[in-house]
């Protein structure tokens, strides 16, 4: 007997922005966008985008990402309003499920279905299907997961809180800066400083350092000026943001064995992708003394698809449809 085609509403939900799809069959339809703030809950989200662009459509499943761990089906968001509950939505939605899931877990699903226009190569290769993948990436935080394959063809992702995790140093200069970092913050984690917020810690902290008086910036325009060589201390602070993200990328291959490939995901990297291939990324990430041999061979690319999560979540529908 022939498993039914899935019809599911897609969610990939940031704190500014909610991004719906409707899967249809083995068809995503397009992504609209709405702001969060519109609304009051993800289920009058859902209900506007059922009422206009899904209009006609009957759904049974949602699937609905967002930064945060899961807890008890359960996400509360840290900065927006919502509280993503897997049994309040089925219910105001009258689904037959709904499942809510951390923004990385969709796309460490996602993976495997990545081709190579959709990566953009920082060095070893390239990623595939030949063990365990992770992909981590800046944003308004951190996330990191990853995906284990094992014989027979099974897999999982493995979802983290990686990005709380201690960030380290590897020169005096460094030193220097996360002392200044942890005089405001005491923990300097991964998130503190790769991450759009991290990026003007990071900023501030070179200054403080140097003893220097800069304008303020957002993290948007400190990579512009950086890539406009406007100000020396943006072009530092990309010039360390860079470095440091490939030494905890080295970090993450090491400790979770990601011979497959680390990709770099989220929302800040795509924007300076050549500047990040000549940095000194990859040989930060290579840099791990007598395991530099071990990391040489492990691709590194930043995701470049629009919209990858969606990607996963159609993966995970289907495979839903499937076992029902």
């Amino acid at each position: 007997m022939m498993t039914p085609s899935p019809s599911a509403i897609l969610a990939d939900i940031g704190a500014t922005n909610a991004r719906f799809a409707l899967l249809d069959g083995t068809d995503v339809g397009p992504v609209v966008t709405y702001p969060v703030a519109d609304y009051a809950s993800p289920v009058e989200a859902v209900r506007a985008f059922l009422a206009g662009p899904a209009r006609g459509h009957a759904p049974a499943l949602a699937l609905l990402a967002a930064a945060g761990p899961v807890v008890d089906g359960r996400i509360t968001m840290t900065n927006a309003a919502w509280t993503l509950d897997a049994g309040r939505i089925r219910q105001g939605l009258n689904l037959q499920n709904a499942k809510v899931l951390n923004d990385f877990e969709a796309l460490g699903w996602a993976l495997p279905a990545l081709r190579a226009d959709d990566l953009f190569s920082l060095g070893g290769g390239t990623p595939g299907r030949h063990g365990t993948m992770a992909v981590m990436g800046p944003g308004t935080g951190f996330g990191l997961a990853a995906m284990a394959f094992a014989e027979g063809g099974d897999e999982a992702v493995l979802v983290t809180e990686g990005g709380h995790a201690t960030l380290s140093s590897e020169s005096r200069r460094e030193d220097a800066i996360i002392l200044a970092l942890r005089e405001q913050l005491h923990h300097v984690s991964i998130e503190r400083v790769l991450s759009g917020p991290g990026l003007v810690q990071l900023y501030h902290a070179i200054a403080r350092v140097d003893r220097l008086t800069v304008p303020e910036r957002i993290s948007s325009e400190i990579v512009a000026a950086a890539l406009g060589g406007d100000c020396e201390v943006s072009r530092e602070t990309l010039e360390l943001f860079c470095a440091f993200l490939g030494s905890v990328a080295g970090n993450v291959a090491l400790t979770l064995g990601a011979r497959g490939g680390v990709l770099v995901g989220g929302g800040i990297a795509p924007r300076f992708a050549e500047f990040l291939r000549r940095s000194a990324f990859r040989e930060r990430f290579e840099s791990k003394g007598r395991m530099s041999s071990y990391l040489a061979q492990i691709p590194t690319a930043i995701i470049v698809r629009p919209d990858p999560a969606f990607v996963g979540l159609a993966y995970l529908a289907r495979r839903s449809a499937g076992r029902s």
